[in-house]
């Protein structure tokens, strides 16, 4: 089973969360929808390998979790992604940097140590200053309701190239996890409905049931031996 040991935010407007985990044992995992790029360190049988996933539209499973790892994960903030991967190819997919040696890994034509959960952000600060790391402004402001001078087709397209997936995609993969986050808190159905603006129980069971792959009352009664990936307080977009 793998437990989440910590979790902070960062000073970066580059980085939503850095997290670190830890396993166990092994225990059937499952990998819920995501709409932003995650670089993730892992350590596993005294191999060390740096994964940039790219958003999951979908919730999937993915076997059990193995035994003995450590995680290292920084969730990158809507519209940040790696200047030399192409994102659209990043959608439902990951790359595994190529390793330059037990400690070093290759990324734009330089080698750089893998980063640790207290240098987290001094590597993505080195990353931004590279020209490796870039940000969209605009999509951070257009989900925030600030930028209405754009044309439906401009928003589509600034999306697309930002993120690599829709603008009605990354919200509705919000409110999904926004909704999950409750149900495992304790929320009931009802009030969860309200409070991320469900039309009704079915709108929420088929939303849940794509992004995060149980429903409603699974996820509020815990029943399912699936354990699902880093899940943390957010809320819908306006």
């Amino acid at each position: 089973m793998i437990f989440f040991d910590e979790q902070r935010p960062s000073s970066s407007p580059f980085v939503e969360l850095i997290w670190r985990s830890h396993s166990e044992d092994t225990h059937p995992f499952l990998s819920i929808a995501v709409n932003r790029i995650e670089l993730v360190v892992s350590k596993l049988q005294g191999k060390t390998t740096l994964t940039v996933r790219g958003p999951e539209t979908r919730a999937t499973p993915v076997g059990d979790c193995p035994a003995d790892g450590e995680w290292l994960g920084i969730l990158l903030k809507p519209g940040v992604f790696l200047s030399h991967l192409p994102i659209r190819s990043l959608v439902d997919d990951s790359v595994d940097l190529e390793a330059a040696s037990t400690k070093t890994f290759w990324l734009g034509g330089s080698t750089w140590q893998f980063p640790t959960y207290e240098n987290a952000d001094t590597f993505v600060d080195w990353l931004v200053h590279e020209g490796l790391l870039v940000r969209d402004p605009l999509i951070e402001a257009i989900l925030q309701g600030r930028c209405n001078d754009l044309t439906p087709r401009s928003v589509q397209y600034r999306f697309l190239r930002s993120t690599g997936i829709t603008q009605n995609a990354v919200r509705q993969i919000e409110r999904a996890r926004s909704a999950t986050f409750l149900l495992q808190h304790g929320v009931s159905i009802a009030d969860t409905i309200v409070q991320t603006g469900y039309y009704d129980q079915p709108h929420l069971t088929r939303s849940l049931r794509h992004f995060i792959g149980q429903t409603p009352a699974q996820l509020l009664h815990h029943s399912q031996p699936e354990q699902l990936s880093l899940l943390y307080k957010t809320i819908p977009f306006p």
